[in-house]
């Protein structure tokens, strides 16, 4: 398969979630991506739509991490192309058994990790007025997202179903931990130098031993409160209500 006709699907594959049914889910962006592959690997037009309504069947899973799925699909494609014994079915079968592993993945290394640090950054940038704020973000992000999708495409199209079994839990356990605690290393150094919370009296006598040090209590009291299920949303309306109080009493200086 050409690697221009891969960066094609991978370009397509972007509009995963472009269309969307309680159905399917995302069988719709899924086939619409794979569909200038599948025009390369089957001239014929009866090979090619069976191949398009295979690809209309059920799939949902985090629109990144779905790329390394689409690679090992268009190495099975492109076997089953060449006369390989490869049945509809075992590629179903390729895709539901990755999909629901690799979502588990998706959500907290990319929507609750990479995206805030990178959106805590910017918006670091802005609150000093730097217009390169918002820039940072938007460039950033892209360039790691389609950098993510391109590069894995890549290598499951390279290793085929052999990534399956690199794809142990252990590794993907490993791969959300370290992501983790890159988060938390990003929002700590964050914490530090944009939360500033001035206590009467004695906040300048801890700040002589430990400098932020209540900035950090509160980080991590709400990171404890959040770990035992409470609402992100509601501890965010506590949290205001009770900064303008302790502001009007003149207890909190912001």
């Amino acid at each position: 398969m050409k690697k221009s006709t891969r960066l094609k699907v991978c370009l397509n594959h972007q509009y995963l979630q472009g269309s969307w049914n309680f159905e399917r889910m995302q069988n719709g962006g899924w086939c619409y991506g794979l569909l200038p592959a599948l025009k390369e690997l089957y001239p014929n037009k009866e090979d090619y739509n069976l191949a398009v309504e295979r690809h209309l069947k059920f799939y949902n899973t985090h629109p990144y991490v779905s790329a390394p799925i689409v690679g090992i699909v268009l190495a099975m494609e492109e076997e089953k192309a060449k006369g390989a014994d490869i049945s509809d079915t075992s590629i179903q079968d390729v895709k539901i058994g990755l999909m629901g592993p690799l979502a588990g993945v998706g959500d907290p290394v990319f929507w609750f990790t990479m995206r805030p640090i990178l959106a805590a950054v910017g918006a670091s940038l802005a609150l000093v007025q730097n217009v390169l704020g918002p820039i940072f973000f938007f460039v950033a992000w892209n360039v790691l997202r389609f950098g993510f999708l391109w590069i894995t495409q890549e290598l499951g199209y390279k290793k085929g179903t052999k990534l399956i079994t690199d794809l142990s839990d252990t590794f993907l356990k490993n791969v959300t931990l370290a992501a983790s605690m890159l988060g938390m290393f990003v929002v700590g150094i964050l914490v530090q130098r944009f939360v500033s919370i001035d206590v009467v009296n004695i906040q300048s006598d801890l700040d002589m031993v430990l400098p932020g040090v209540l900035s950090l209590c509160v980080f991590f009291g709400c990171t404890k409160i959040l770990k035992k299920g409470f609402s992100p949303v509601l501890l965010i309306v506590i949290l205001f209500i009770l900064c303008v109080m302790l502001e009007m009493a003149g207890i909190l200086v912001m």
